[in-house]
């Protein structure tokens, strides 16, 4: 490669570094990330409201039920037809290993992709091999750990045929059912691209020519005028600006952005991920239209194009499901450790000054959606602050002597338990913020640039930031700089063990109250 190729090649990993350190420069010109809605894109956004089906998890779904299903007809077969010299445990053992088996065979027959699921008569001969070849493999195998002689040919006979009539008919209604999810617009990636003209009609052609594309293109989004970029490409309408994306993007349940632009212009694609990483989406970079070619590794394909990934949608799919079934096993532990601590609580605050228990604020959540956060009251009922704009500062007098002491413990944020288990909360993310909140009158979007980027996860109880030590009064800009940095390493670093390290720890770093007020 000679100097001048190396000066143009497109640094994709500098360019990841680049968009995620930004927010640590105070420049407020990007800070308020979206812009109001025109009318006819909004009644577009209105029509993607509802969520779809993933195909991952469902996928995922399929293997967890062939499994059991071929394990429940081994064990009926063997309730029908008792086999010689094979008791009832030894059947659920060999059924285990052949429904086990099964899965990895036909995950290694390619049988699981969405393509082979909607196929309903073509790939049934390649599943009925592959169940022929495990069935034998698990005769075999049985009667070799046995030390026993010829399996009972009638018993066995039976298993195979129910289960490769079973395995065969839920095959055909899967690929019915997905055929029916994806023409009803039930399971489809849903994707807006920015940038128009030539690059966006090409990209938009070569999708629809794709066999089995499952990508529905709700409106492309461009700052260009209508010289470069018109407003209606290969009948696809130019719905708004790309800051006006990012409110669209709030309003809907995209999956993906696509962003139709040549790798040249690489100035102009940094600038449009400043806005745009902040979205808890898939950030895909069209490349079929490109000379340069990366490492195979750098793409994924919505078909046969192939895409760059920039930014991927953080906790998804069954990353997800294992995170709600964290919080909700340890919400309830917590909620049965804790409730003499919670009844004491509301007792004193209840006796000590008039007005409710609890006290609610909004915040913002998961996408910048605007959720009630529940807490124990602190505040004199007639003095208290639900839009957090004017923030608790030290000896504040609008906070009881009750107040004082739950706040300095954090006592306070117990009732969050129940945000969990609703939903509107995880126990382990960035703390949800009140939606008016300042840093010596400033909004913490116009402090920190990509502020909002905090919520393209569902906020938590407790978090990596509050854990090293940035939580409580936030009156300058460097406190809600760090705590933003340490919100957004959580975010990009996130796993089981992630969580488990912050939750356990919380209690021990509770005891430095220094900015809790």
């Amino acid at each position: 490669m000679n100097k001048a190729e190396k000066n143009d090649q497109f640094d994709l990993e500098a360019l990841r570094r680049q968009v995620s350190d930004v927010n640590q420069r105070n420049t407020a010109d990007d800070a308020h990330p979206a812009e109001p809605l025109n009318e006819y894109a909004r009644q577009i956004a209105e029509q993607f409201a509802e969520s779809t089906h993933s195909p991952v998890m469902l996928i995922g779904q399929l293997r967890l039920f062939e499994f059991l299903s071929q394990l429940a007809i081994a064990l009926v077969t063997f309730l029908i037809w008792p086999a010689i010299d094979e008791t009832f445990a030894g059947r659920a053992l060999s059924g285990a290993f052949a429904a086990g088996l099964l899965v990895l065979a036909l995950q290694t027959a390619d049988t699981y992709s969405i393509p082979a699921l909607r196929s309903r008569i073509r790939l049934l001969p390649r599943i009925l091999g592959v169940w022929m070849g495990v069935f034998f493999v698990t005769a075999v195998t049985m009667v070799l750990v046995r030390n026993a002689g010829r399996p009972d040919v009638d018993a066995y006979g039976l298993w195979f045929g129910m289960s490769a009539i079973f395995l065969l008919a839920s095959r055909f209604l899967v690929a019915y059912g997905i055929r029916n999810w994806v023409r009803n617009g039930i399971m489809e990636r849903r994707a807006v691209i920015v940038g128009g003209g030539e690059p966006a009609k090409e990209l938009i052609r070569s999708l629809e020519m794709q066999p089995d594309n499952d990508i529905r293109i709700c409106g492309i989004f461009d700052d260009r005028g209508e010289k470069r970029s018109p407003i209606m490409v290969a009948g696809y309408p130019k719905l708004g600006t790309v800051a006006e994306l990012v409110e669209f993007a709030r309003l809907t349940r995209l999956d993906m952005l696509i962003i139709a632009l040549p790798l040249s212009a690489e100035a102009r694609i940094f600038q449009l991920l400043k806005k745009l990483w902040v979205l808890p989406l898939d950030i895909r970079l069209a490349a079929h239209a490109n000379r340069l070619r990366f490492r195979p590794r750098a793409y994924s394909h919505i078909g046969a194009i192939p895409m760059l990934d920039i930014f991927n949608k953080p906790i998804r799919d069954w990353d997800s499901v294992a995170k709600r079934c964290f919080d909700i096993f340890f919400a309830i532990f917590a909620l049965c450790l804790l409730w003499p601590i919670m009844l004491g609580t509301a007792i004193a605050i209840k006796a000590t000054s008039k007005g409710p228990v609890f006290f609610m604020q909004k915040r913002h959540g998961f996408n910048n959606e605007v959720i009630n956060v529940f807490k124990f009251r602190s505040m004199y009922a007639d003095q208290g602050d639900p839009t957090g704009r004017a923030a608790v500062t030290k000896g504040d007098a609008r906070v009881t002597p009750v107040g004082r002491f739950i706040r300095k413990t954090s006592i306070d944020e117990l009732p969050q338990l129940f945000n969990v288990l609703r939903g509107d909360l995880s126990l382990v993310g960035p703390r949800p913020h009140a939606v008016l909140a300042q840093a010596r009158d400033r909004a913490f979007g116009d402090v920190v640039e990509g502020y909002f980027a905090r919520h393209r996860v569902k906020p938590g109880v407790t978090g990596w930031a509050q854990i090293n030590g940035w939580r409580g009064e936030v009156d300058n800009d460097d406190k809600i700089k760090f705590r933003t940095a340490y919100d957004l390493y959580y975010i990009e670093n996130w796993s089981l063990w992630f969580d488990l390290k912050i939750l356990f720890l919380t209690p021990f770093r509770l005891f430095n109250t220094e900015n809790a007020y």
